[in-house]
C-alpha cells in the first residue's frame, strides 16, 4: 500500500500561520508576537495582526456581546484572506472562539483554531476535571455554552472569577498574578479541579510560575491556541489533513460568493507583525 505522507523532515517543512488579535487597536500585537516567537517551530512564519475597523469604533476587548458583534464579519473576512494568501493555519485570538465556525467555512485549505477549543482539547488529555479562570461573572454563561457545545461540560469543575476586566490584566502584573493565584487555589481546594485553564488570551505571562507552585497543569490560552494551530498546519502539510468541504463544511459557490459582495473590500487587517522563520 502506498504511503501518502510527506516524507520530508517536519522541521524542514515551511509553515505559514496567521494569528488575529480581534480588536482594532495594536495594544497586544507586539506582546503576542513575542510570546509566539518564543515557542514557534523554526520553520514557521507567523503573521500577528489586529483589525482595521471604520471610525469611530475602538475595541480593546470583546467582553460584551455588543462589542463582539462588531468583529464577526472582519474575522471571517480575514479567514478568506488566509485562504487566498496561502496560510496553512489561522488562529482567532479570543477565548470566546468568535466566528470560529464561520471562519472555518470560508478558510479554504487553512485550518482554523480558537483558544477555547484548543485549550479544552489539550486539558482533556491531562485530567478528568478542570476549572476556568475568567475575568468577571459576565463571561460565564457564554463560555459555559461554548464548553457545552464542544462536549466538555461534564469535565468542568467550576469557573473562578478574578473581578478584573481584560483591559486590567496587564496593567499591574503583580496584582493580576495574585488574583489568579487565589482563583487557582480555590479551584483546586474547593472545586476539586485537577487542572486549570486561564480563560482569556490576555491572561498571558502567568501560567508558568503558578503551575510550578501548584503542581497541576495550568493552560495559557495563547500558547494552547498557537500550538494547536501550528500542529494542525503541520498535519495539513505533512499528511494532507486540510478542512473538509463536504456538506456542513461547504462554502458558498463562487457565483453566490461574488454576488454577496462580502469580500469585495479586501481583508480588514490593521497592524501587522511578522515573526520570521529562523
Amino acid at each position: 500500500m502506498a504511503h501518502m505522507a510527506n516524507r520530508e523532515n517536519p522541521a524542514d517543512t515551511s509553515l505559514k500561520i496567521l494569528w488575529v488579535n480581534p480588536i482594532n487597536l495594536p495594544d497586544y500585537d507586539a506582546a503576542i508576537a513575542e510570546l509566539i516567537g518564543q515557542v514557534k517551530l523554526p520553520n514557521a512564519e507567523v503573521h500577528v495582526v489586529s483589525l482595521k475597523l471604520p471610525e469611530p469604533i475602538r475595541l480593546t476587548n470583546l467582553e460584551w456581546r455588543v462589542f463582539e458583534s462588531q468583529i464577526w464579519l472582519p474575522v471571517t473576512q480575514i479567514a478568506r484572506y488566509a485562504a487566498n494568501e496561502g496560510f496553512d493555519g489561522y488562529a482567532i485570538g479570543c477565548f470566546y472562539d468568535t466566528a470560529l465556525d464561520e471562519a472555518r467555512e470560508i478558510s479554504g485549505d487553512a485550518v482554523v483554531c480558537g483558544p477555547c477549543l484548543s485549550a479544552l482539547q489539550i486539558i482533556a488529555n491531562l485530567c478528568n476535571r478542570f476549572s476556568v479562570v475568567i475575568g468577571v461573572e459576565k463571561w460565564k454563561v457564554q463560555m459555559e455554552d461554548r464548553i457545552r457545545h464542544y462536549g466538555y461540560f461534564d469535565k468542568l469543575a467550576s469557573f473562578r472569577t478574578l473581578g478584573m476586566h481584560v483591559d486590567e490584566f496587564q496593567l499591574d502584573p503583580d496584582k493580576t498574578e495574585a488574583a489568579i493565584r487565589q482563583a487557582v487555589k480555590d479551584a483546586i481546594e474547593i472545586d476539586k479541579a485537577e487542572a486549570v485553564i486561564l480563560g482569556c488570551t490576555i491572561e498571558f505571562g502567568f501560567y508558568a510560575q503558578l503551575q510550578k507552585e501548584f503542581g497541576v497543569p495550568i493552560i495559557d490560552a495563547v500558547y494552547a491556541c498557537y500550538k494547536a494551530t501550528e500542529a494542525a498546519a503541520l498535519n495539513k502539510v505533512q499528511f494532507g489533513w486540510k478542512p473538509s468541504r463536504l456538506y456542513s463544511m461547504a462554502p458558498p459557490d463562487a457565483e453566490r460568493l461574488a454576488a454577496s459582495g462580502i469580500f469585495a473590500g479586501g481583508a480588514p487587517i490593521g497592524n501587522t507583525i511578522i515573526v520570521p522563520r529562523t
